[in-house]
């Protein structure tokens, strides 16, 4: 109950109504689609023309050279997406409000003045872009994932939103996101939880998990998501998709909102997500050629840079790739191992590629820390921030701000000596990567121990908030899909911890069936660019993804 006496879930309410008007707004009346399976991908086109499909699974760079050349309209692509995403809601719950009437505005803005001009307004001229809720958009809720706020609005558009569309995008969807933004999955009592595509019986990941949802249906041909822990990565590997978490501070978090910001203990980062690796560069380039940094003084000022010649064969240089095959925390589990191997193996056989070991070093430690950084007060702030409204805390916000083991309430000294630790660590790793690897360009390695795991059962975020602990820009990639009978765990098998022995109780084979099985690639601090172009090397190398889970 909050203090006007309205109870939380009538606040709740209101929210899931906008939704659905804002759904109506479209006039479709499409029936719900009958899933005799629990892969719901293929339901879409099912309610679609041809013309429709051709459209939504097109990628980002073939509609912008489409919409440049005259051959299709921003209006066209605009309703197909719109409809898609409609869809996609129908299916797994990952929108939380569309935006048809700003959408088609801007659309009709843009062909008239391509019919005007003969040319487009920028990079971006026309492409729908769908975007996490907690991101800025002016006159819609800025809940954050907290039902006590679901009476805000934002009075702007961010920062970031504010050069894509400059760019010439078009913002036509918000989507999905957990309570407080902080789990591997995607559930709050304000729009309830958001359904893979791939297998129902999954979560899509979180934070970002509308998003990664959205786009496995293609409902979106590019998107943008926020990553603190893992919160890019973990949906997009989830999903079969590209994610990309940048170094913090190259781009906008301006306009953003969480119960957390201005907390500097661990920033987190806005990124990109996308069905193509091409939407995740398109992205990066577009940005920060509109060099952000001239209005905010937190950002590098720093461009989108060449590929250095150290990935390029082409030019003499030899792509060195570390191989990182277990955290030595939480094990991975068989399809995850079976696809670092069979990217490995392929890597070997490449000319211009040489792949050493890299052992984690000292990542227990780092975890230790992260826990520290992630809820210094023990959860204290967002447990008032719930009893506000009376909302109840979810299971997974509270595994991860209170009830993981080692989470501690913090004085100012011990905040201060924990801040001193995770910058002994950060020093630490690039000594010991400058050691042991001086010429190791990137590290490839798991961004999950599991497949997209069972509903309510993501508790480990250590493959991937490592990267965010050494603020290393880190990209996931798909390569292949759970197979039953090839990924098997061994019955002998002796967890090393509770956390182990969690995700070997909890991974199913039969029940993850054709759960995608992403990489994570990994650069030091600022290289962004090498990280990305250096995926795109080895996905022409070794011809990824091996199974494109999305269309087979």
């Amino acid at each position: 109950m909050t203090s006007a006496g309205v109870p939380w879930q009538e606040l709740a309410r209101q929210v899931q109504k906008r939704r659905d008007s804002s759904i109506a707004e479209l006039k479709l009346n499409l029936p719900v689609p009958s899933a005799a399976s629990p892969r719901v991908i293929p339901l879409a086109r099912q309610l679609l023309s041809g013309a429709e499909v051709a459209i939504t699974e097109s990628s980002a760079s073939f509609l912008l050279s489409s919409l440049a050349q005259g051959r299709l309209t921003a209006t066209e692509v605009t309703s197909a997406f719109l409809k898609r995403a409609a869809i996609a809601q129908s299916l797994v719950n990952c929108v939380h409000e569309l935006l048809p009437a700003r959408a088609l505005a801007r659309a009709e803005e843009l062909d008239d003045f391509f019919a005007l001009n003969g040319k487009t307004v920028g990079p971006l001229h026309g492409l729908p872009i769908s975007i996490k809720a907690h991101m800025g958009v002016k006159g819609s809720d800025s809940s954050a994932g907290f039902v006590a706020w679901a009476g805000r609005t934002f009075l702007d558009d961010a920062e970031l939103l504010k050069i894509l569309l400059a760019a010439g995008a078009i913002a036509y969807v918000r989507t999905t996101e957990p309570q407080a933004l902080m789990m591997l999955e995607t559930s709050s009592n304000i729009t309830g939880v958001t359904l893979n595509p791939h297998n129902t019986a999954l979560t899509p990941g979180g934070s970002s998990g509308g998003e990664a949802a959205l786009q496995a249906l293609y409902g979106s041909p590019l998107g943008v998501g926020t990553d603190m822990g893992g919160s890019i990565r973990s949906p997009a590997a989830n999903c079969g998709i590209y994610g990309f978490k940048p170094t913090t501070f190259r781009l906008p978090l301006r306009g953003f909102a969480a119960y957390n910001i201005g907390v500097e203990t661990i920033w987190g980062t806005p990124g990109p997500l996308s069905p193509t690796l091409d939407g995740i560069e398109l992205f990066m380039e577009t940005v920060l050629a509109a060099e952000p940094w001239r209005s905010d003084p937190s950002l590098h000022h720093i461009p989108w840079r060449a590929a250095p010649a150290s990935i390029d064969a082409n030019r003499g240089g030899r792509l060195r790739v570390g191989i990182l095959w277990d955290d030595n925390i939480v094990t991975p589990l068989p399809p995850v191992t079976r696809a670092l191997k069979e990217v490995v193996e392929r890597l070997n056989l490449v000319p211009g590629v040489d792949v050493v070991e890299w052992k984690p070093y000292r990542h227990e430690e780092g975890m230790e820390i992260l826990k520290g950084l992630y809820s210094p007060d023990k959860g204290k702030a967002l447990a008032s921030l719930l009893a506000t409204s009376g909302e109840p805390m979810h299971s997974l916000t509270a595994w991860t701000t209170r009830d993981t083991p080692g989470i501690k309430e913090l004085d100012l000294p011990g905040l201060w000596n924990l801040l001193r630790d995770r910058e002994a660590y950060r020093y630490d790793y690039l000594q010991e990567w400058n050691r042991l690897a001086p010429d190791m360009d990137v590290i490839l390695c798991p961004c999950h121990p599991s497949p997209a795991p069972l509903l309510d059962t993501s508790r480990y975020w250590g493959y991937t908030s490592i990267w965010n602990l050494l603020d290393y820009p880190a990209i996931v990639f798909p390569v292949t899909r759970v197979d039953p009978e090839r990924d098997v765990s061994p019955k002998d098998y002796t967890p090393r911890n509770d956390m182990d022995r969690w995700y070997q109780e909890h991974y199913h084979p039969g029940k993850q069936q054709g759960a995608p099985i992403n990489l994570q690639l990994v650069a030091k601090k600022m290289e962004d660019e090498k990280v990305v172009q250096a995926l795109r090397y080895i996905k022409e190398a070794i011809g990824l993804p091996f199974v494109n889970c999305l269309n087979e």
